[in-house]
């Protein structure tokens, strides 16, 4: 098993009380679902890597990233995270499918990638990248204690805590 999916894995276990919980991928529906079946709109294409990318990261270096499917309560996928350990610093990145937006699966999947990441990783720097026009994710960064950095990822804004 790679060192993130070590630190993490062990947060995925238990029954889940929140809005949503993550469980790893783990067969080839989970892998159609973040491929093809999550359904993103353009503009959110624009903003977010695709899941195939995602996983194809994910399979290069499986070290540095680990893959999950999101998970409303009753235990259907809403949609797709991806941890990411990068050198310095952990993040995550993640879309929630078209047909799951505005039921608060958003705002729970990164309330709890953020208490997950700071649990398996205590002390760790925590830095997200997103888009300039990205104004929502921004938003929620923000409330989630993020502050923008002065730094650039390529041409994404960068937050950290």
């Amino acid at each position: 098993m790679a060192p993130i999916q070590e630190a993490i894995l062990p947060l995925l276990q238990g029954n889940p009380s929140g809005a949503v919980f993550f469980r790893p991928l783990r067969d080839d529906e989970d892998i159609w679902f973040a491929t093809e079946g999550c359904i993103l709109s353009p503009e959110q294409k624009e903003f977010v890597n695709s899941g195939g990318f995602s996983l194809g990261r994910a399979y290069l270096h499986p070290q540095d990233h680990f893959p999950c499917i999101i998970c409303g309560r009753q235990g259907a996928p809403v949609g797709f995270l991806l941890f990411n350990r990068w050198p310095g610093h952990y993040s995550w990145s993640y879309f929630i499918d078209l047909r799951q937006q505005g039921k608060g699966y958003g705002t729970a999947a990164a309330q709890l990638a953020l208490e997950i990441l700071k649990e398996a990783f205590p002390g760790g720097q925590i830095r997200l990248s997103v888009e300039v026009s990205n104004r929502n994710a921004q938003a929620l960064y923000r409330r989630l204690g993020f502050h923008q950095l002065d730094e650039l990822d390529g041409d994404d804004l960068v937050f950290g805590l």
